[in-house]
């Protein structure tokens, strides 16, 4: 695959996981009532749900800033999958399979637009690391 089509792919996949992410964060730091039932009634406590939406759009802003906090892009990819992963579960857990349909689609999207990541940035991002 070309560098143009790598970067086409992976810029897609940050604008729809920031819009997806962002909106989520934003729904959780503004207590929306839908999200907030939801996260509720999978268990989670409040104080979680606020931590959650400021990770959340933290997050978003790390990766929508171009070529820039690679290792911390690298956080905040692991932090969504995390993310993803507890909702599937969580989902399943309580609400049944059909419920994790979402998480199913945010799995997929994000791991395409983390491989189209590490074909652009597939170099070490820390030459000064001291490897011992």
């Amino acid at each position: 695959m070309n560098t143009k089509t790598t970067k086409i792919i992976y810029w897609t996949g940050i604008i729809l996981t920031s819009l997806w992410f962002g909106a989520s964060g934003f729904f959780e730091l503004t207590s929306n009532p839908i999200v907030w039932g939801i996260t509720q009634q999978l268990g989670y406590p409040a104080h979680f749900i606020y931590i959650l939406g400021v990770f959340k759009v933290a997050g978003v802003i790390t990766l929508l800033i171009p070529n820039k906090l690679l290792r911390l892009k690298e956080w905040v990819f692991a932090g969504v999958f995390f993310d993803i992963i507890f909702a599937f579960f969580s989902k399943l857990a309580v609400l049944g399979f059909p419920a994790t349909i979402d998480a199913i689609i945010a799995f997929t999207m994000v791991s395409v637009t983390y491989a189209m990541f590490r074909e652009l940035y597939s170099v070490n991002y820390s030459k000064n690391a001291i490897v011992g």
